[in-house]
């Protein structure tokens, strides 16, 4: 990928001095998480989506779970220590986070919030997840996610 092509994540990335793999696909809002790992050939469990939620206490967290999965919110509650937690609002997401439907990291949000992994990304040498932008992803080692964000891993899927 040339420089100007680079999203903020990957700048980020860059900047860190973290090795990494990225990937630029055909994708529009339509385009589905499992339809993604198809496109990439990988295992739909080693791929990751980004989800934003809302706690009761109105602070803000980002989870990350195998696109083939659904967020437990009660789980996903616990693990932040939240009485319960709900899902973003999509017309809140651009302006609390910078990235759009389909393109949002857990790498370079306007402000960053506590992310939380499903367990099962310790289970892989690398972990694919969206580098910021509707058909970009990146491949990197959960540790190397961790040395950038404030990251913990829980059972937080159904």
């Amino acid at each position: 990928m040339s420089a100007n092509l680079k999203t903020n994540a990957m700048r980020i990335l860059d900047k860190h001095k973290i090795t990494y793999k990225d990937y630029v696909f055909s994708a529009d809002s339509s385009t589905t998480g499992v339809d993604i790992a198809t496109i990439l050939g990988e295992n739909p469990a080693q791929v990751f989506k980004t989800l934003v939620t809302t706690g009761k206490t109105g602070n803000h967290y980002v989870f990350m779970v195998p696109v083939a999965e659904e967020l437990d919110l009660k789980k996903a509650a616990l693990a932040v220590n939240e009485k319960y937690i709900e899902m973003l609002k999509q017309k809140d997401l651009l302006p609390l986070t910078g990235y759009v439907h389909g393109g949002c990291s857990p790498i370079g949000m306007k402000k960053q919030f506590k992310t939380v992994a499903h367990i099962s990304a310790e289970n892989f040498p690398t972990i694919f997840f969206s580098a910021g932008a509707v058909g970009h992803q990146v491949e990197l080692p959960l540790s190397a996610l961790k040395t950038i964000i404030p990251l913990l891993t829980a059972d937080i899927i159904i």
